[in-house]
C-alpha cells in the first residue's frame, strides 16, 4: 500500500503487483515514468524492469510496495575532460574509450559491420512454435520459448564442444578447427554437405566440410547481422513521451485494439478513450459518428494498389508508398502501435507495402501486413512485419513471412530481414526457417547409391534464405558438431518427430501457382 506522507516522483523504482501468466500475484522492480493526479486518487505509469514494454501499464497506489522504494540515483559529476563529460558510464565516454582502445589511427572505419555484443546465455526456440502470435503478457521473450530440441549424441562419435556466442539475441555457435587449420574462405567454391542415412531412415547426419562461410566475412563465422536499415529505431533519442503508450484504445472494423506501444498520432486524439479507424482506408476519426459518416462517402472495400494473390479467402495487395501516400502513412501509425524496434518514416516514397486480407461478404479486411525498400543496397526483402493481435496464433505471421520469401524467389534474390526483430518476431523467423530447411533436408534421396550430397548455397537458393540464416539457424538449432576434420548435422528422432508435428499443424501455406507479380527495375524508373 503507498503511503500519501511519501513523495513518488518520475525516475523512483519499486516493487509492483501484477498478475503472472497463471494469473498469480508477483512483485516486479518497476520503474515510475510517470504520474498524474485525476480527480480521485493519483496514478502511475509504471515499466516493468527487464519485461518487454507493451507490458507497462498505470496502476493505483494500492499496487505500489513503497517499503523497498528506491529514489533516483544523483549522476556524480566531476571536472570535464578534452570537452567531454565524465559522467560514469556516458556514452561519449564509452565511445571515446573504444575508439582510443580499439581503433587504429591510420584505419579506415569498415563499412556494413557491427561491432561484437557481449555473451548472453543462448535462447532456446521451439520447432512448432507459432508464428508472430500474440503472447499472454509475460516476464520476457525467453520464458515464453520452449527448449531447444537436443542433437543426437553417439557414443561412438568424438564431438569438440561448441562455444556459443550471440549476438542481439540471434544465438551463434563458433566451431572449432582442428590444430594448425586455418579457415578458408568462400573464393567461389562451393562446399558438398554428405548426408549419412542411418539406420532410422529419419534420422540423418550431414557432414559439412569447412568453407561455406559468409560474404561478408573473412574468418569462416557469419558476421554479426547488421542492426541498420531504413526502418531502424534510433534508441538513442527515446525520450519519456515516446516510452508511454498514448493511444487508450482503437476500434478497427469488428476489433477492438489496446495498443501495446507509443504512436505519433495527433495529439488532440491521444486523450480519447476510442480511437475510430476505417477498416478500409485506415483513416482515423475522433468518433463513432464521424467514422459512420466517413463509412457513407468512403469507397474502398479493399486496400488501395494491385491485388497480385489470391486463394480462397487470402489475398494480397501490393501497395506503392508514392501512390497512395495517405493509405500507407495511416498504415504505419497503426502499425507503430504494436512495433516497438521500428520507427516512422512520414516520406513513404521509397517503401512498397503488401497487406494481406480476409475477404468475406463486406469487403476485405485487413489482417496483417508487410513493408521493403523498393531498392535495398543490404539485400533487405523486410523492412517491418505485423500481424495485427486478432490474427494472432493462427499462422497468418508464417504466411507472410513465407510470401515475402515468395516474392524474392520471383526477383532471383536471396532476402533476409532488417535487424533487430521483434521478440515475437524472432520466434517468428527462426520458426520459419527451422521448418523451411528441415523439410529440404529430410527430403533428400540417394542418387545412385551414393549418399546424397547438397551444399549451403543450394540451400539457399532453393528458400531464397539468406545464406547466412540457413547458417545460423542451423548452429542456433545446435545441430552442427565437429568430428573427424568435418563439419555433421546431426537429425535427431526428437527434431524429425517435432518438425512432422509442426507441419501438420501448418495449414495455411502460399501457392505460388496463385501468385502474379512481376518485379519492377526500381533503379530505371528513378532516372525517367
Amino acid at each position: 500500500m503507498a503511503d500519501s506522507s511519501v513523495e513518488i516522483i518520475e525516475g523512483c523504482r519499486l516493487p509492483v503487483l501484477r498478475k503472472n501468466q497463471e494469473n498469480e500475484d508477483e512483485w516486479p522492480l518497476a520503474e515510475i515514468l510517470s504520474v498524474k493526479d485525476p480527480p480521485g486518487r493519483k496514478l502511475y505509469y509504471v515499466h516493468y524492469i527487464d519485461f518487454n514494454k507493451r507490458l507497462d501499464e498505470w496502476v493505483t497506489p494500492d499496487r505500489l510496495d513503497l517499503k523497498k522504494l528506491q529514489f533516483p540515483k544523483k549522476e556524480a559529476k566531476t571536472p570535464t575532460k578534452n570537452g567531454l563529460s565524465s559522467v560514469p558510464g556516458s556514452p561519449e565516454r564509452d565511445v571515446r574509450k573504444s575508439l582510443d582502445l580499439c581503433v587504429p589511427a591510420a584505419s579506415a572505419p569498415s563499412r556494413g559491420k557491427t561491432l561484437p555484443t557481449p555473451k548472453r546465455k543462448a535462447e532456446s526456440v521451439c520447432l512448432a512454435t507459432q508464428v508472430s502470435a500474440a503472447v499472454t503478457p509475460g516476464p520476457s521473450a525467453e520464458e515464453s520459448q520452449a527448449s531447444v530440441y537436443p542433437a543426437l549424441r553417439d557414443s561412438s562419435f568424438s564431438i569438440q564442444p561448441l562455444a556459443a556466442l550471440s549476438t542481439n539475441g540471434t544465438t551463434r555457435r563458433l566451431i572449432p578447427l582442428p590444430p594448425g587449420r586455418k579457415r578458408k574462405t568462400c573464393g567461389g567454391t562451393d562446399e558438398m554437405v554428405k548426408v549419412f542415412q542411418n539406420n532410422d531412415p529419419r534420422c540423418s547426419t550431414i557432414y559439412m566440410p569447412p568453407g561455406e562461410d559468409s560474404q561478408d566475412s573473412s574468418d569462416g563465422i557469419p558476421s554479426a547481422p547488421r542492426m541498420t536499415g531504413s526502418l531502424v529505431s534510433d534508441r538513442s533519442h527515446d525520450d519519456i513521451v515516446t516510452r508511454m503508450k498514448n493511444i487508450e484504445c482503437i476500434e478497427l472494423g469488428r476489433h477492438r485494439l489496446k495498443p501495446w506501444y507509443f504512436s505519433p498520432y495527433p495529439q488532440e486524439l491521444t486523450g480519447l478513450p476510442i480511437l475510430y479507424l476505417c477498416e478500409y482506408c485506415l483513416k482515423y476519426l475522433k468518433s463513432l459518428k464521424c467514422l459512420q459518416r466517413h463509412l457513407t462517402k468512403c469507397n474502398l472495400r479493399h486496400p488501395p494498389g494491385n491485388e497480385i494473390y489470391r486463394k480462397g479467402t487470402i489475398s494480397f495487395f501490393e501497395i506503392d508508398g508514392r501512390k497512395n501516400k495517405s493509405y500507407s502513412q495511416n498504415l504505419c501509425l497503426l502499425a507503430k502501435c504494436f512495433l516497438d524496434h521500428k520507427t516512422l518514416y512520414y516520406d513513404t516514397d521509397p517503401f512498397l507495402f503488401y497487406v494481406m486480407t480476409e475477404y468475406d461478404s463486406k469487403g476485405f479486411h485487413i489482417v496483417g501486413y508487410f513493408s521493403k525498400e523498393k531498392e535495398s543496397t543490404e539485400d533487405y526483402n523486410v523492412a517491418c512485419i505485423l500481424t495485427l493481435p486478432p490474427y494472432q496464433r493462427r499462422g497468418y505471421g508464417k504466411l507472410l513471412i513465407e510470401f515475402s520469401y515468395e516474392l524474392s524467389k520471383v526477383e532471383g534474390k536471396t532476402g533476409t530481414p532488417e535487424k533487430p526483430l521483434s521478440d515475437l518476431g524472432l520466434l517468428s523467423y527462426r520458426s520459419y526457417w527451422t521448418q523451411t530447411i528441415l523439410e529440404i533436408l529430410m527430403n533428400l534421396e540417394p542418387e545412385d547409391g551414393e549418399r546424397p550430397q547438397i551444399t549451403i548455397n543450394e540451400i539457399s537458393e532453393i528458400t531464397s534464405v539468406k545464406k547466412e540464416d540457413v547458417i545460423s539457424t542451423l548452429q542456433y538449432l545446435n545441430l552442427i558438431n565437429y568430428y573427424k576434420g568435418q563439419y555433421i548435422l546431426t537429425l535427431s528422432e526428437d527434431i524429425v518427430e517435432g518438425h512432422e508435428r509442426a507441419m501438420q499443424k501448418r495449414h495455411l501455406r502460399i501457392d505460388s501457382k496463385c501468385l502474379h507479380f512481376t518485379p519492377k527495375d526500381w533503379s530505371k524508373r528513378g532516372k525517367w
